[in-house]
């Protein structure tokens, strides 16, 4: 990032990278998205939650060599590391699939219901465009700056805010957004679904959204290299800890 990258981050809470996939693992990602949806059919999703008017993806780091390839990406990790500081972790990946001719939004909200405490920010997300991002395919609505008030929107906040923009784009682009910022879905008012991948990293002294050693498979985690091991804090007794007494998964992915 330059600094300008990084005043954007600071004060608005996002920064788009666009591109930053290749063609070539942009296909293999919506490849493997669409046989996941297709072999899980009406289980997709059981992971972490489901939801009307969209289809969703959880545990992907256990279902495809391509996940652990995108957790690694060193333009999201560089920015990961400015918003929550040197020490975080994977929180989960997943994938929201925004079905077509959805009936409304999402409520506006901060990721996990996280507010900022004595040690900064400690929830950072990624939005990996699939499809294009359009003011009429259900992409995501920020506030941008809304991070730094301190609060989380009031419950069921369906209505505009006054400030909230959409975060607009091609397939292929990433949106780095800090998950403080008030943000949500909207509809989907086409004929075709709206696909996104969220990987998400929390600061290392939180839990993860979902506990990534007891969900991935012993022969995912024996292939995996040290740098993978350690963003999904496989060898932290410490995140175990945590993960076993926290409140498990909660929030929404956009």
């Amino acid at each position: 990032m330059n600094d300008a990258d990084r005043r954007r981050l600071d004060e608005e809470g996002y920064l788009v990278l666009p591109g930053l996939m290749s063609p070539d693992l942009l296909a293999r990602l919506r490849t493997r998205v669409d046989e996941l949806f297709a072999e899980e059919g009406d289980r997709a999703g059981w992971e972490f939650k489901t939801e009307p008017g969209a289809r969703r993806l959880a545990n992907l780091v256990n279902k495809g060599r391509v996940f652990e390839e995108v957790i690694v990406t060193p333009e999201v990790l560089d920015a990961m590391a400015h918003v929550l500081g040197p020490a975080f972790k994977l929180s989960s990946v997943n994938v929201r699939s925004a079905d077509p001719h959805s009936a409304s939004d999402q409520p506006l909200h901060a990721d996990s219901g996280a507010l900022a405490d004595a040690e900064g920010y400690w929830v950072c997300n990624s939005v990996w465009m699939l499809d294009d991002f359009t003011p009429e395919n259900g992409a995501t609505r920020f506030v941008p700056g809304s991070h730094r008030w301190g609060k989380v929107p009031p419950p069921g906040m369906y209505d505009p805010h006054p400030e909230q923009q959409l975060v607009l784009g091609k397939a292929g682009d990433v949106v780095v957004m800090n998950a403080h910022m008030w943000h949500g879905g909207t509809a989907n008012r086409t004929a075709e679904p709206r696909r996104a991948m969220h990987v998400y990293y929390t600061r290392r002294d939180k839990p993860q959204q979902q506990w990534q050693r007891k969900w991935l498979s012993d022969e995912v985690q024996a292939r995996l290299d040290p740098r993978a091991r350690q963003i999904l804090a496989l060898d932290d007794p410490e995140n175990d800890a945590l993960c076993a007494t926290g409140s498990g998964v909660s929030g929404f992915m956009k």
